[in-house]
């Protein structure tokens, strides 16, 4: 993965919806200027009405006014709508890539950014539409209802002016000593959550060896750090919120001696009615920045939402597509790979200059002791994984940077631990794609399930469950195996495939690899079994994450059981056919 980020793809995304900000801007403008309609309404009433003693007077102004609430009513509910619009549009334009940018993070080992990533961009969009968000529309406006304060009276601006810097030094503050403890709380949320699915996965292991008191102590001590830190950000906050109204309302009173003061001295000259206006407007001028200190805490998860979906998209950069390529025929190649698990870059390699040759059409089987790295090679014979040095090819392209909606129907995977969805037997199979019902009928034919498949409640449309809960593990087992078989792929890789499976299912499985070899697939197999290492064209000999022989299946099962006679003297053995040039032969010691 790159740790170069690119031009920000979040701050583009918003900047894409410059426009729609802009028409919710102009719409803030709008509402600024009506929300100065309680202020002129009391100067008319005192002015025009009490020295006129109109009755038309005062009916006329004061329908005027309820027109004007209307209005302002429906322009709040426009600008809502706008910055739906604009989070819709934020949406429809990251959506799609954050989404498989979680996926990328997970397998490349960022975890903690993978796992957040869907939330982070949640939040955002989320946020977009807030009243906080209106609040900070608002501000602009704001700062201009201040400067009508001033031309009422300069004296009345000053102090305005000054009730808006204290609640900005207010904004400062709390941003100051709440960013920290809720930044903490986020984090020990996210621990937690992962904590909690982590333990309800392997709940019947859980139950069974009575793990719950430990995990729940351990779950109880995070849900206590966390209320901690989120209690005292919520604290401070609220601290600052409250502070913020007081100083709200303080000042709206404040302006009215003052105004009143300038008028009993003599120094303001205009009219009773302006200093209950310029009263009334300080009130309207500090709202939206009380609304957004009350709301901060918004603020803080949004800005950091924005940090975390930036460094996401940074470290998973967009794959280039590059040229169509033709359909695979199934040559595969590993050419002095290396590789390390994602994420653990300072652990030392699982595998180590690792090279072989497979031809279309024939079956590899990798055998070797545990840890020798052979489900690491799985990984990375189907592109999941990115090699520290070295190549794996199918025809003579890197597996890795094949664009994986054009190579994905190609290639057949099945790992030890069988990941399946939520959705029906069919949906599985077909790889969530749309059924074929042809490819769906000849995948569980060709693994033996479709007989299963019909006995089962609703045939292929049965729910399977989250992970395939309903099944037994061996049905799992044949359901992925008919999932890597669907449509006829041109390489298979298929890691312990007949780990839960009963007789029944190793017959299936010894037919499907037949089939496999009929059709011309090219089959990579994870095994120690007898049965299936019988059927290889081609065996690799992995210890300690190097390849300790490679070749035809007797030749190297010959060398394991020690039936390869030394040559004589100090003449040099003749290495293992297809064994990269320099690398010994496994013999009999």
């Amino acid at each position: 993965m790159s740790h170069e980020a690119p031009v920000s793809e979040v701050h583009a995304a918003l900047s894409g919806q410059k426009p729609v900000f802009l028409r919710a801007a102009a719409f803030s403008v709008v509402i600024g200027a009506l929300m100065l309609a309680p202020s002129v309404y009391m100067l008319q009433v005192y002015d025009r009405v009490v020295n006129s003693r109109s009755m038309m007077t005062l009916a006329m102004i004061t329908l005027l006014l309820a027109l004007v609430y209307v209005v302002l009513e429906v322009l709040q509910w426009a600008r809502l709508g706008v910055l739906r619009h604009a989070a819709e549009g934020f949406d429809l334009t990251l959506g799609r890539r954050v989404f498989d940018a979680v996926f990328r993070a997970n397998l490349y080992g960022a975890h903690n950014l993978g796992l957040r990533g869907l939330r982070d961009f949640t939040t955002v969009r989320e946020f977009i539409p807030s009243n906080v968000m209106a609040g900070l529309l608002d501000i602009p406006m704001a700062i201009l209802l201040i400067g009508v304060i001033f031309w009422i009276d300069t004296l009345l601006g000053c102090f305005g002016l000054a009730s808006a810097a204290v609640q900005g030094v207010i904004t400062y503050f709390n941003k100051k000593s709440s960013a920290a403890p809720l930044a903490k709380a986020n984090w020990l949320s996210s621990q937690a959550q992962t904590f909690i699915e982590a333990s309800l996965k392997n709940g019947e292991v859980v139950q069974a060896m009575g793990m719950a008191g430990g995990l729940r102590q351990r779950w109880l001590k995070q849900q206590k750090d966390l209320l901690l830190h989120q209690a005292l950000a919520s604290d401070r906050a609220g601290a600052f919120g409250a502070l913020s109204k007081y100083v709200q309302l303080v000042s709206s009173s404040l302006m009215l001696g003052l105004g009143a003061w300038l008028l009993l001295s003599g120094k303001f000259t205009g009219s009773a009615g302006l200093v209950l206006m310029a009263s009334i407007i300080a009130g309207r001028a500090l709202a939206p920045l009380t609304q957004v200190i009350i709301g901060w805490n918004g603020v803080i998860n949004a800005r950091e939402s924005l940090a975390r979906l930036k460094e996401l998209l940074g470290k998973v950069p967009v794959t280039e597509s590059g040229l169509s390529l033709p359909a695979p025929q199934g040559r595969l190649m590993a050419e002095n790979i290396t590789a390390r698990v994602p994420g653990a870059m300072s652990a030392k390699p699982v595998l180590r200059s690792v090279f072989f040759d497979v031809p279309p059409g024939r079956m590899l089987a990798v055998i070797g002791p545990s840890a020798s790295g052979k489900s690491s090679l799985t990984h990375l014979l189907v592109g999941a994984w990115p090699c520290v040095a070295g190549t794996v090819r199918l025809d003579g392209v890197d597996v890795h940077t094949w664009d994986k909606r054009e190579l994905g129907p190609y290639i057949g995977f099945l790992p030890q631990d069988v990941a399946l969805f939520e959705g029906t037997v069919a949906q599985n199979i077909a790889r969530f794609g749309k059924p074929d019902a042809d490819k769906l009928k000849m995948a569980a034919m060709t693994t033996g399930l479709h007989e299963h498949i019909r006995a089962l409640p609703k045939g292929y449309r049965t729910r399977i469950g989250r992970d395939g809960v309903t099944l037994s593990g061996g049905m799992r087992q044949r359901i992925g195996l008919a999932r890597a078989v669907y449509g006829s792929p041109r390489l298979v890789v298929l890691d312990e495939p007949n780990a839960n499976l009963d007789e029944a299912g190793e017959v299936a499985l010894a037919n499907t690899l037949q089939a496999l070899r009929t059709a011309g697939t090219t089959v990579v197999v994870v095994t120690h079994r007898k049965n299936l290492l019988a059927m290889a064209d081609l065996a690799l000999l992995l210890v300690n994450g190097e390849a300790k022989a490679f070749g035809p299946r007797h030749e190297v099962l010959a060398a394991l059981q020690g039936s390869v006679s030394p040559p004589p003297g100090n003449a040099p053995r003749a290495p293992i056919i297809g064994m990269r040039s320099g690398m010994k032969p496994l013999a009999a010691t």
